[in-house]
């Protein structure tokens, strides 16, 4: 009987180490992870096993790396949209730049043609009042030195000052004397300065 039990032990005793060879041969080949389970042997034959609180860790650790991997990618998404939106608005940027140049420029041409404009408008008034001051002038000297004073003249201003005394004449319902000067005149000089009244048009106008 006594025989029989111990025979048993051993069997036991032989299972149980099979039992724990197979599974250190089977987690050195990484097949199973039985170093949790087997770190009380490691620790009593001096060997560091593998506790709950390492696997649980190294775990953790896994799942922050897979956590900051895409938070990783996530950013490097939005930098790569970011860079497209500053780059999209410095092209609108160099746009609108360029549309305000352009404004600009017309508004500075359309400035100048008024200035020139307004200065034709001023010199030609000044002009108008000039040749009033002179006509009137005239036609208060002795015809024959008004016509002296006219022979000195170039033909444009001669007609100038033969317009204007004539709208002086018909504004104040009074006789034109210009007639009269022509008559006075050399026959070719009046001649020419009719002529030149009926083409061109008035230049005071």
């Amino acid at each position: 009987m006594k025989w029989m039990l111990g025979k048993v032990a051993v069997l036991l005793l032989l299972l149980i180490a099979m039992a724990g060879g197979g599974l250190i041969w089977f987690d050195h080949l990484n097949v199973i992870d039985a170093k949790t389970i087997l770190a009380p042997f490691y620790r009593l034959i001096g060997r560091e096993g593998r506790n709950q609180t390492l696997a649980q860790a190294d775990a953790a650790l896994s799942l922050d790396d897979a956590r900051l991997a895409v938070r990783l990618e996530a950013l490097q998404l939005k930098e790569l949209e970011l860079e497209k939106q500053e780059a999209d608005l410095l092209s609108r940027r160099g746009e609108i730049e360029q549309m305000a140049q352009e404004i600009a420029e017309r508004q500075r041409a359309v400035e100048e043609r008024e200035i020139s404009f307004n200065a034709i408008v001023i010199a030609a008034e000044d002009k108008s009042r000039n040749v009033e001051q002179f006509a009137r002038y005239l036609n208060g000297m002795p015809p024959q030195n008004a016509v002296g004073v006219m022979a000195q003249m170039d033909d444009q201003n001669v007609i100038d000052v033969l317009r204007k005394t004539e709208e002086i004449a018909q504004a104040e319902g009074t006789n034109s004397i210009v007639s009269f000067w022509l008559s006075l005149m050399e026959p070719a000089r009046a001649a020419e300065l009719q002529r030149k009244m009926v083409l061109r048009p008035a230049s005071l106008n």
